[in-house]
Order: C-alpha cells, then sequence, then structure tokens
C-alpha cells in the first residue's frame, strides 16, 4: 500500500485564489489614488493621500495573510470559533452604546488615530461557527434544533448590526443561507424569500390586489411542481389567474369611478384575499388528515405572503428609517430625487456610461479628477474603474471575483473536512454579497446601503477582514493538501 507522502509548497497552496488577491488589491490600490488625486495632493505614498494610507493597510494585511498560512496552527480557528463569536457579538452590543454617532450609526470604535468596525470582524467568526456547528458528525440540517441553533448563530449578529444602524452589513449575513442550501437546507426556503421580496415591491409600486394575485399564482404553481401535476396548473389555475388579472378592470366597470355602498367593500383585493383564504381551513385539514408536507408548505406560504402584504405598508412607513425610505423609492422609479437621494447612483452611473468599452484612460476621468462621485475611494470605488478602464476594466475586474468565488466553491467541494468545506461556501457567499450588493447600487439596481467592494474600497478594517477571511480558508485547504 502507498504511503503518504508530503508535498511541496507550490503544490499546497492554491496560488489562484492568492494570485487574484493581489491583482484585485493593486487594482483597488490604483483606482484609490485615482479617485483621490483631484482632491488630495501629493505622491501616491504620501501618509497625506488616501492612496498612501491605503498602501499601509495593504502592507499589514501581507503581514496577516504570511502569518496566518505560515505560522498560525490552521487547527486553531475551529478551537477558538465559539469564544471569539461571543467576544466579538459583545463588541457589536457595546458599540452602540460608546460610539460615537457617525452619519446616523454607532458601529465604529476609535482607538486614537485608528478607527475599528466590529462588524467586519463578525463576519468572520459568525463563518467559523456555522463551520464548526455544520461540521460536527451527527449535525442535521432538517433537525429541528440544529436548524434553529445555525439560525441563531447568524441571526444574533445580524440584528446587533441592524440596531447600530448598518442595514447594509446586516444585508450580507443573508449570504449564508447558499451555505445552508449547499448542506441541505430546502431550496423551497429560498424560493419564499425570493417571492416574499417581489410581494414587497409589487405591494409598493402596483397594488395589494396585483402582489396578492402573484402570491396565489406563485404558490399554487410551486405545489403544482413539487406534486408533478404541472399540466393542470396550466389547464386550470393559470386560465384562472389570467381571468383574475382583469378583474380590476371589469371591477371598475362595474362600481364606476366613484364606488358606494357594496362596491366599497367588493373590490377585487377583498374577494380574491377572501375566496382563498376561505378555503385554507380545507387544506389545512386535508395536509394534516393526508400527511402531505408540499400542501401544509403551501398554506403556510400564502398565510405568511399575505401578512407580507397586509405588513408591508407598516414596514415601510414605520419600521425603515427616512433616508431608508427614501432610497428604496428612488430605487423603484416612486420618487425623482437627483440632487438628493438619488445624486450618488446618478453621479455614478454617468461616470460609469462616460467611460465606454476603453475608458478615458488613468487619471483622466473627469467624474473622478473633480470629485463629483461622494464616497468614490469606498463604496462608489466601481465607478472609478469603470469611467478610467470602461467596460473591459469592468468586465476584468468582475472575472476576477469570479474566478475567486469559483476557486473557492471548487476547493470547498474537494475538501476531505467539514469545516473546510462549509467555511469555504461561507467565504464564497460574503465575498459574492458585497460584489452584487456593491455593484448593485452603482449602477442603480440596488439601494445605497454603504457596504464596501471587497479587497478594492478604502479601509483598513475592510482589507484587513477580507484578507483574515480569505486566508483562513487558504491555510485550512493547505493543511488538507499538505499529503497526498
Amino acid at each position: 500500500m502507498r504511503g503518504s507522502y508530503e508535498r511541496g509548497l507550490r503544490q499546497q497552496i492554491d496560488w489562484g485564489l492568492v494570485i487574484s488577491y493581489l491583482l484585485l488589491v493593486i487594482i483597488g490600490w490604483v483606482n484609490i489614488y485615482a479617485s483621490s488625486h483631484g482632491t488630495d495632493t501629493g505622491p501616491a505614498l504620501s501618509f497625506d493621500m488616501r492612496s498612501g494610507k491605503q498602501f499601509v493597510w495593504i502592507l499589514t494585511s501581507l503581514g496577516l495573510a504570511t502569518f496566518i498560512l505560515f505560522v498560525l496552527n490552521s487547527r486553531l480557528w475551529e478551537v477558538i470559533s465559539i469564544p471569539s463569536y461571543a467576544f466579538v457579538f459583545f463588541l457589536l452590543v457595546l458599540v452602540i452604546f460608546v460610539s460615537k454617532d457617525v452619519k446616523g450609526s454607532h458601529s465604529w470604535f476609535e482607538l486614537g488615530p485608528v478607527k475599528f468596525q466590529p462588524a467586519e470582524i463578525s463576519k468572520i467568526t459568525t463563518s467559523l461557527v456555522l463551520a464548526a456547528l455544520m461540521s460536527r458528525q451527527n449535525f442535521k440540517m432538517g433537525r429541528l434544533k440544529d436548524f434553529m441553533m445555525v439560525a441563531a448563530t447568524i441571526l444574533l449578529p445580524m440584528l446587533a448590526i441592524v440596531a447600530e444602524s448598518e442595514t447594509g452589513s446586516a444585508l450580507v449575513y443573508v449570504g449564508f443561507i447558499f451555505v445552508l442550501y449547499r448542506e441541505g437546507f430546502s431550496g423551497w426556503f429560498l424560493a419564499c424569500g425570493g417571492l416574499a421580496v417581489i410581494v414587497f415591491i409589487l405591494t409598493l409600486t402596483a397594488s395589494p390586489y396585483a402582489a396578492a394575485l402573484v402570491l396565489v399564482a406563485s404558490v399554487s404553481l410551486c405545489y403544482s411542481y413539487s406534486n408533478n401535476k404541472i399540466r393542470r396548473w396550466v389547464t386550470r389555475e393559470l386560465p384562472l389567474t389570467i381571468f383574475l388579472a382583469f378583474m380590476p378592470k371589469i371591477w371598475s366597470l362595474l362600481a364606476g369611478e366613484e364606488p358606494q355602498g357594496i362596491w366599497t367593500v367588493l373590490t377585487p383585493f377583498n374577494i380574491l384575499v377572501g375566496a382563498v383564504s376561505a378555503t385554507m381551513p380545507y387544506f389545512m385539514f386535508k395536509a394534516f388528515r393526508d400527511k402531505k408536507f408540499s400542501l401544509w408548505a403551501s398554506v403556510m406560504a400564502f398565510i405568511a405572503g399575505i401578512i407580507m402584504v397586509f405588513s408591508t405598508e407598516f414596514i415601510f412607513n414605520d419600521v425603515l428609517q427616512d433616508h431608508q425610505r427614501k432610497r428604496i423609492e428612488v430605487l423603484l422609479g416612486l420618487k425623482e430625487d437627483p440632487s438628493g437621494v438619488g445624486y450618488n447612483v446618478n453621479q455614478s452611473m454617468i461616470a460609469i456610461g462616460s467611460g465606454g468599452l476603453f475608458g478615458k484612460g488613468f487619471l483622466n476621468g473627469t467624474q473622478t479628477t473633480f470629485g463629483f462621485v461622494p464616497e468614490q475611494s469606498t463604496d462608489f470605488i466601481f465607478c472609478t474603474v469603470g469611467e478610467e478602464w470602461g467596460f473591459l476594466g469592468c468586465l476584468s475586474v468582475i472575472l476576477l471575483y469570479v474566478f475567486m468565488i469559483s476557486r473557492l466553491i471548487i476547493d470547498a467541494e474537494k475538501s476531505r473536512e467539514p469545516f473546510t468545506r462549509v467555511y469555504g461556501y461561507c467565504v464564497a457567499s460574503l465575498i459574492f454579497m458585497h460584489l452584487f450588493i456593491n455593484i448593485g447600487m452603482t449602477i442603480g439596481l440596488m439601494p445605497v446601503i454603504g457596504i464596501p467592494l471587497p479587497f478594492l474600497s478604502y479601509g483598513g478594517s475592510s482589507l484587513w477582514a477580507f484578507t483574515i477571511l480569505l486566508f483562513i480558508f487558504i491555510a485550512l485547504y493547505r493543511q488538507e493538501s499538505k499529503y497526498f
């Protein structure tokens, strides 16, 4: 029987991940200089320039990466996962009470000239605890106890970050649902989450009736699909859905321009919700009698969806903060505010669009040089890439991220240790969510919620956090790849 042997350093480390990391960091530093050279004066390495400060953060990050990869024992991360999670959660709560108000947010510790945001480190500790919990030998995602432990691990820091008024950072935690899905979480729950977002948007932009109609059609379609009854849905539920889509028009013709009497009660929305709700007890009884999980889940999805329709106005007007409401209104086209809330996105899209195919060239971007885009070296760093390097530059950056995420997933799948696999998926999900939200908000597809672009945006705590997050996985994978 052939014995195992220790592989060389070149075979142990996924250099593709390391090289893509270095390229993104260099691209970020170049564009940070480009985004600030019009307002700051001095050479790129001057400490008076943001690029000079970022260069220091880059050097320290490389030091951290080397320390994690070659000095620390990779088995340490599983051991300290729960204590570090508890400590960082304590910091998340503490920062709410002791930090200064920065644009309505209480999320930064100030230690002299250094500012530290525990929400960035929380992504690492949450990933480590999820990996530790889900790699246990008897863990089962379908078991209620195990699922509740995983859900609490994600929700506790998420709620603390929301309390800090850092909604954007909290939203990133939604990405962990991809990890849960990989480990056995039902895809139907993902579909329910997507449907909830659609119902919320339709209630705001169209009408509660349109949202309820889409809800009923979607739930019936999912039930039919799970029970191999698509043909019946096409011949029965689909024609009924099409007919109900014309109900508001028919109702307006019958009720007139100013409905009175019984017409104020018999609205299309009331008729639809009332008719479907009246059948719910029957379907619940049938689901219980036949022990049919798909029917029971469909009933619960409908009830939750109707609650969402009725609570959307309350959530939008009484739960969301004023600036969050305005950003959603601008994003959904409910309001135009090019000089107010929509200014950043409007200027960002102008910068990206003006870059064309090849860009205006390094330091030649007018939007960049004259500082027309606020936060251009942090949250809106991508528009600098678009203006000065054009579509090809944007595509190259996105492809680097796609390469990094795909390598993380491939390495995670090849891992023999469940801890390494789960942690790798956590890293991939977090980077994907940051990429999706950040680029989405710079091109007007997502509300402006203020999260950095990994490895590119200016800021020490962000660069440190993503470096540690990535190189812990590279170290874990190296430990597994030592022997063949």
